[in-house]
C-alpha cells in the first residue's frame, strides 16, 4: 500500500491542532451577565444602617472591609469586587426602592446578604422574577429554603425554626415542667420561632403559658415584660432584635424577675447587646450559636480566628471583636467569596446560583468546630446545626454537643 505524502500528513496534523485550539478556546470562553466583567464583580447589598435594627449595620461595614481585603490581595480570579451597599432603615418599602436601584441603575450581578425578614420578603418576588440571585440573606426565616418556588433566593444562617426546635428539645429534656413565657417580634421573624417551638413541643405545647408580641415601632417593650412576669412563667424566651433584647435584660433586673432566660441567637452580641444591658444583668442567660465568639479566649490560638483578628487589625480596626455581628459579616462574606471563586470565568447569574447550591463541607474561619456549610439543588439551608451556650462573666460559654435542628418529637 502506498504511503500518504508527508505534506498531506503535516496538513492533517495542522488541521487537528487548529481544531483542538478552537475547541479549547470555546471551552475556556468567559461568560458574563450584567454586573461582571474581566475587571470587576459588582455586588449589591441592603442594610439597616439607620432605624430600629441599626445595630446590625456593622455587618455591612464588615463585609465591605472583607471585600477590600480580597481586592488588596488580587481579587477573585483577577477581578475586583465592587460592593454597593445601601441603607433601607429596616423599612420594606425602602428595601424595594433600593433593590430596584441596585438591579436597574447600578446593574449588580447579585444581591448579597440583605438584612431583615421584612425587607427580604418585600424584594424576594421582584428578584426572582428578574432572575437576580438573592444570596445568603441575613435572616433566618425558613422560607428562604424553597428552591422550587424561589430558585434565586438562599439563606445562610440556621433558620429561626431550626433554632427554636433546639430550645424546645433542651427544655423538654432539662426542664420538662417549664412554664414558658414568650416575647416575640410581630413579623415573620418572630412567628417562625413560635412555629418551630410549638412544632417541636408537639403535644406539650401547653408548656407555653403566655405570649406577648411587640412591634419594631414601639419605643420600649417594658409593659410586655411586666405582663409575662405576672403570668407566672419561669422560663422567658426572648425572640427579639438587639435593641429590644437589651431592653428586656435590663427590665428583668429592674423588676427582679429571674426566670430561665433564653435569648435568640441574633441578639447574643456581647458588644452590641450584653455590654449595653450590663454584664451583671446577663449572667446565666442561655442561647445557641454556630459561630465562634471573639470575646472568648479559647479561640485566641484558633487558626481561623487568628485570620479573623488579623483582618480586623489591618482592614477594619474600628470593628469590635466582641460584636457577634462582625463575626457574622466575616463568615458570610467569606462564603460569598468561595462561591465566586467556584464560578471561575463563568460569571452568569445562573452559574452563581448553581455554585451556591454546590457547597460541600465548607467551613468559614468563624464557624464552630464541627459545623459546616452544605447545600444542594434541593437544600438551600447552608447551616443547620447549633450548640447551646450560657453567658458567664463577660463571655458566652459553650456546653453540650452540636445539635441538629432537624424536627423530632
Amino acid at each position: 500500500m502506498r504511503s500518504k505524502p508527508r505534506t498531506l500528513i503535516a496538513a492533517s496534523a495542522t488541521a487537528i491542532l487548529a481544531l483542538a485550539a478552537t475547541t479549547g478556546a470555546a471551552l475556556a470562553q468567559k461568560k458574563y451577565d450584567t454586573g461582571a466583567t474581566d475587571a470587576e464583580i459588582k455586588i449589591g447589598n441592603i442594610m439597616p444602617y439607620s432605624g430600629p435594627a441599626s445595630a446590625y449595620g456593622v455587618i455591612g461595614k464588615t463585609e465591605a472591609a472583607y471585600f477590600n481585603k480580597i481586592n488588596a490581595e488580587g481579587g477573585i480570579n483577577g477581578r475586583k469586587i465592587n460592593f454597593v451597599s445601601y441603607d433601607d432603615g429596616y423599612s420594606p418599602p425602602k428595601a424595594v426602592e433600593q433593590a430596584r436601584k441596585l438591579v436597574e441603575s447600578d446593574e449588580v450581578l447579585l444581591i448579597f446578604n440583605a438584612l431583615g425578614t421584612p425587607s427580604n420578603s418585600a424584594i424576594q418576588k421582584y428578584l426572582n422574577a428578574k432572575k437576580v440571585p438573592q444570596l445568603f440573606v441575613a435572616t433566618g426565616a425558613a422560607k428562604w429554603n424553597d428552591p422550587k418556588d424561589f430558585p434565586w433566593t438562599m439563606g445562610w444562617q440556621p433558620s429561626y425554626q431550626t433554632e427554636a426546635r433546639i430550645y424546645a428539645k433542651f427544655l423538654m429534656k432539662e426542664k420538662p415542667d417549664a412554664r414558658i413565657g414568650v416575647l416575640y417580634q410581630n413579623d415573620d421573624f418572630g412567628k417562625d420561632y413560635i412555629k418551630g417551638l410549638k412544632d417541636q413541643l408537639g403535644a406539650r405545647a401547653s408548656m407555653i403559658i403566655a405570649e406577648e408580641s411587640y412591634e419594631t415601632s414601639e419605643p420600649t417593650i417594658d409593659n410586655h415584660i411586666v405582663k409575662l412576669k405576672a403570668s407566672g412563667a419561669d422560663v422567658f424566651l426572648s425572640i427579639t432584635t438587639p435593641k429590644f433584647a437589651a431592653q428586656a435584660i435590663k427590665k428583668l433586673a429592674e423588676i427582679e424577675w429571674k426566670p430561665l432566660h433564653i435569648v435568640s441567637n441574633v441578639s447574643t452580641s456581647v458588644g452590641g447587646v450584653i455590654q449595653p444591658a450590663g454584664f451583671e444583668n446577663a449572667q446565666g442567660i442561655l442561647s445557641a450559636n454556630y459561630g465562634k465568639d471573639g470575646a472568648d479566649p479559647q479561640w485566641n490560638n484558633d487558626p481561623g480566628m487568628k485570620k479573623f483578628f488579623a483582618f480586623l487589625e489591618k482592614y477594619y480596626p474600628e470593628g469590635n471583636k466582641l460584636d457577634g455581628s462582625v463575626v457574622y459579616g466575616y463568615g458570610a462574606a467569606q462564603t460569598m467569596v468561595k462561591v465566586l471563586e467556584m464560578c471561575g470565568d463563568n460569571l452568569t447569574r445562573e452559574n452563581v446560583m448553581k455554585q451556591a447550591a454546590s457547597l460541600k463541607d465548607f467551613a468559614p474561619d468563624t464557624l464552630l468546630p464541627g459545623i459546616k456549610i452544605n447545600t444542594s439543588a434541593t437544600d438551600f439551608a447552608p447551616i443547620e446545626q447549633l450548640q447551646m451556650e450560657r453567658f458567664k462573666g463577660e463571655k458566652w460559654d459553650l456546653f453540650g454537643d452540636i445539635i441538629s435542628g432537624e424536627a423530632s418529637n
